[in-house]
């Protein structure tokens, strides 16, 4: 009986800690980096993935893939935090149905229990010359949209997001390198 009660008191001083009332979520709604300010450690895919919706106004880079993906990036903005996150939108432009490679998901261990995700993309500072990895949380798992399993042929597109370290203020743009894709420039807002 007393474990349980500690173990709900550390629970909830922990989702306090991480922001998890309900009130930080909404008033982050629509914002680039409100899945990354999410304070619940279970996978994404059981949160449905990441709902972030990009501002589709702005195209910074349209990467297309052989097999028919296609990545439409729309922001790559700087946080307070220092972070950087990336959005945009995946469409399959192939005439069926068509499924994520697993190369998308990374190669770490600790990503790959996320299950379908996009924490295989990397940023490269070339003048910097260092690479950026998709953030992970406190649990190791990566802050990115999860959960994307199958892509149907036409539609709009599913929205994603992944958030790295920020590069220096004086780095303007950075190489976006997407798993089996061709690697794209975009500029840092």
């Amino acid at each position: 009986m007393a474990t349980a009660a500690l173990l709900a008191t550390t629970l909830t001083l922990s989702l306090t800690a991480c922001g998890g009332d309900g009130e930080g979520a909404a008033k982050d709604q629509g914002s680039s980096s409100a899945p990354a300010a999410s304070g619940n450690s279970k996978p994404k895919e059981e949160e449905g993935g990441g709902n972030t919706v990009p501002d589709t106004s702005q195209t910074l880079a349209t990467i297309n893939g052989s097999n028919g993906f296609q990545f439409v990036i729309h922001s790559a903005v700087r946080d307070d935090g220092g972070f950087l996150t990336v959005t945009g939108t995946v469409k399959n432009t192939s005439g069926k149905v068509a499924y994520p490679p697993v190369a998308w998901n990374g190669q770490e261990s600790n990503v790959k229990r996320a299950g379908r995700s996009f924490a295989g993309i990397t940023l490269v500072d070339k003048a910097e010359k260092k690479r950026y990895y998709v953030l992970r949380d406190t649990e190791g798992y990566p802050l990115t949209t999860t959960g994307v399993t199958s892509i149907e042929a036409g539609d709009a597109g599913v929205p994603f997001f992944a958030q790295f370290p920020a590069p220096p203020d004086t780095t303007s743009q950075v190489a976006i390198q997407i798993p089996l894709m061709p690697t794209a420039m975009i500029e840092i807002s």
